[in-house]
């Protein structure tokens, strides 16, 4: 995961298998400023990536996060769950 600008680009693939190294690179991120992530590296992605998207909120405490290129299978994951307004 690259920040710069405030930002974070996701590349890759979000599935389970890497979840833990992911999260663990968004907080990093979090941490160096980025309030914005871009989706739009990423590969393959499974319903891991939506749980990633809502650790990274919660990481975040009260700075606004806004993720950005959220491809569209995610945004229907998010809103077949109720959460759309949170992705």
């Amino acid at each position: 995961m690259q920040v710069a600008d405030g930002a974070a680009i996701i590349a890759g693939d979000l599935i389970l298998d890497n979840a833990t190294r992911m999260l663990a690179e968004g907080e990093a991120a979090i941490s160096a400023g980025a309030t914005v992530f871009d989706l739009s590296g990423v590969d393959k992605m499974d319903s891991s990536a939506l749980s990633l998207l809502l650790a990274l909120r919660r990481s975040a405490d009260a700075k606004p996060l806004k993720f950005v290129n959220v491809p569209e299978s995610l945004t229907s994951l998010a809103v077949l769950y109720g959460i759309a307004d949170l992705v």
